[in-house]
C-alpha cells in the first residue's frame, strides 16, 4: 500500500505518525493509499523550513521570482495530463473536468508571471519642498493554505503562485482524501528550482490546521472549503493576530426568464448543475424559472437529459459524470434527496438507486431533479454539494431575484435572457460576488478576482488575481527628503537586478 509522504525543506519526508487517513478511488471504493497524518511537530517543522528561507526570498528581486514561475508554468503544461490523471483516481471526475481544473490553475501560475509589473508602487515628486514620498508591497514572510477535496490541484494553485510569486513562502495543507495531485505539482515546483523551504507540504486533519492557525510564525491564512469550517479558520486565525481569506458554501441560483432560450438555459443547467457531480462551489443547484409557462417547459427540457445523462468511472472517455468523494459524502447527499420526497418536493428524476455494473461498490449517485421546490426546505436552505438540481418556481422577476437575496449564501449566481435591462438590472441588484449573464458559471479569469458575499466569504479579500496580490503583501509608504550632496561620478553600464 502506497503511502504518502509530506514535503518539507526541498524534500519528501515520510511522517512518523501513528494517525493515519485512508485514499479510496471512489469509482472502485477502493483503497489505494494511506495517508499518514502529520504530528504537531512536522507541521512545525514545516513553517521553520519556511521561516529559515522567507527573509532571502522576499529580497530576491521580483524579476527573477517570475523566472522561476515560468519555469513552473512550462512543467506544469507538460504534464498537465498525469496531473489530471492523480485527480481523477482520487477524486473521480472526468478525466476532461480534471484538465480543465489544471488549465484554470496554470491561469493564476501565468498571473503571478507578471508580478513585477503586479508589485510596482505609486510614486509622487515634491510633495512638499525637495520631499518625494512612494508606495511599495512587500511580502508578510511565512503564509498558509488549507484546500478542499474539491479541486486537489486548482485551488492550491490559486493561492501559493501569487504569494511565492509577490515574496512570501509557504505551507500547503491539503486535503487528506485526494493528496497525490498536490503532491505530484510540488515535484514540478521543485523541478523548476525554487529554492528549498519556499513551498512546504504538509498532510493533516483538524490538529493541523489549528497547528497553523496558532502558530506565531505564520503571518496569514488562505481557506477554501464549507461555510462552518470557514468560519472556525476565520474566527481562530484573527483572534491569533493573523490575516485571513476563508472561502465558503454557496447555493446558487440560475434565473431563467422567459424570453431566454430554453434549450440553451437547459444545456447550461446540465454542465453547470452536474459536473464534476455537482462538487463545486459554483455549481447551480437551483434553477429559478419566471412564471409557470417557463418552467413547465425548462423541466420538460430537463427530464430527458438528465436520465440520459451518462455516468462513469473517469477511465470512460465518454462519461459526463463521476461519482462523489466518499462513501459518507454518498450517503449525505443520497439522504438530502430522502428529505426532499419528504417534505412534498416534486421528484422529477431519482437518482438514489442508480448502479454502475463493474462498479457496485462506487460512490455513485445519479443525477437527480426536483421541481417545485420551495424555500423552507432543506433542500433548498443548505448546499448538498452533489447531482441534485432543485427547481423552485418564481411568480416574477422580483420574486427571483428576492429569493437569492435573502439567501445566507452569495457566492455564484446567473440569469439566463434576451433582454439587456433585464440583465443589467440583475447584474446591479443581486447581492452575490460573481454574476453571470447567459454564462452558468461565472468564475472570473485568473487576472480578476475569486470571491462570494455574505456567508460564502470570511474576510476582506477575495482570492487570486489583484485581490490576491493585496492579501499576501502589505502596503509601506515612504517619503523621503535627501540634503544636498555630492553627485557620484558617470556610469556607464545598465543597472540589473544582481
Amino acid at each position: 500500500m502506497e503511502r504518502i509522504s509530506n514535503a518539507i525543506a526541498g524534500e519528501r519526508r515520510l511522517s512518523s505518525s501513528t494517525r493515519s487517513s485512508q485514499v479510496f478511488n471512489p469509482a472502485t471504493g477502493e483503497q489505494i493509499a494511506e495517508l499518514p497524518l502529520s504530528t504537531v511537530d512536522e507541521v512545525n517543522q514545516a513553517v521553520a523550513s519556511a521561516k529559515a528561507v522567507a527573509k532571502e526570498w522576499g529580497a530576491t528581486p521580483p524579476l527573477k521570482r517570475a523566472r522561476y514561475m515560468f519555469r513552473f508554468k512550462e512543467l506544469l503544461d507538460a504534464h498537465a495530463d498525469d496531473i489530471a490523471r492523480e485527480i481523477s483516481r482520487e477524486h473521480g471526475k472526468t478525466h476532461d473536468d480534471a484538465l480543465g481544473e489544471v488549465a484554470r490553475g496554470i491561469e493564476v501560475v501565468e498571473f503571478a508571471c507578471g508580478i513585477p509589473q503586479l508589485l510596482k508602487g505609486e510614486f509622487s515628486r515634491n510633495v512638499g519642498p525637495q520631499v518625494d514620498s512612494y508606495s511599495d508591497r512587500q511580502p508578510l514572510g511565512v503564509v498558509a493554505g488549507i484546500t478542499p477535496f474539491n479541486f486537489p490541484a486548482m485551488v492550491p494553485l490559486w493561492m501559493y503562485p501569487i504569494a511565492i510569486a509577490a515574496g512570501n513562502t509557504f505551507v500547503l495543507k491539503p486535503s487528506e482524501r485526494d493528496p497525490s495531485a498536490p503532491m505530484l505539482v510540488w515535484d514540478l515546483f521543485k523541478k523548476a528550482g525554487f529554492p528549498d523551504g519556499v513551498l512546504n507540504v504538509v498532510h493533516g486533519d483538524k490538529e493541523a490546521v489549528d497547528t497553523l492557525l496558532d502558530h506565531p510564525d505564520v503571518k496569514a491564512i488562505s481557506f477554501v472549503g464549507s461555510t462552518p469550517i470557514a468560519e472556525y479558520v476565520y474566527s481562530r486565525g484573527t483572534a491569533k493576530g493573523k490575516r485571513v481569506q476563508a472561502l465558503g458554501g454557496a447555493k446558487n441560483h440560475m434565473i431563467i426568464m422567459p424570453d431566454a432560450d430554453m434549450d440553451k438555459a437547459a444545456d447550461a443547467l446540465m454542465g453547470a448543475g452536474y459536473g464534476s457531480a455537482g462538487e463545486r462551489c459554483m455549481a447551480i443547484s437551483v434553477a429559478v424559472p419566471v412564471g409557470d409557462e417557463t418552467a413547465d417547459k425548462l423541466v420538460e427540457i430537463l427530464k430527458p437529459r438528465v436520465e440520459s445523462m451518462r455516468i462513469g468511472p473517469s477511465t470512460d472517455a465518454d462519461a459526463d459524470m463521476g461519482p462523489v468523494i466518499t462513501k459518507a459524502h454518498q450517503e449525505k447527499v443520497l439522504g438530502y434527496i430522502d428529505q426532499g420526497v419528504a417534505q412534498g418536493a416534486d421528484l422529477v428524476v431519482d437518482g438514489r438507486d442508480f448502479k454502475l455494473q463493474g462498479y457496485e461498490e462506487g460512490y455513485f449517485v445519479g443525477g437527480t431533479l426536483f421541481d417545485r421546490v420551495t424555500d423552507d426546505m432543506t433542500i433548498y436552505k443548505e448546499e448538498i454539494f452533489g447531482p441534485v438540481l432543485s427547481v423552485l418556481r418564481a411568480k416574477d422577476y422580483d420574486h427571483a431575484v428576492d429569493l437569492i437575496n435573502k439567501h445566507e449564501y452569495g457566492n455564484g449566481t446567473a440569469i439566463f435572457t434576451r433582454d439587456g435591462d433585464a440583465a443589467r438590472s440583475f447584474a446591479d441588484d443581486i447581492e452575490v460576488g460573481m454574476v453571470g449573464v447567459n454564462v452558468p458559471i461565472p468564475v472570473p479569469v485568473a487576472y480578476h478576482s475569486f470571491g462570494g458575499w455574505k456567508r460564502s466569504l470570511f474576510g476582506d479579500h477575495s482570492i487570486y488575481g489583484p485581490e490576491g496580490v493585496r492579501f499576501y503583501t502589505r502596503l509601506k509608504t515612504v517619503t523621503t527628503r535627501w540634503p544636498a550632496g555630492i553627485k557620484e561620478g558617470a556610469v556607464f553600464t545598465f543597472p540589473n537586478m544582481d
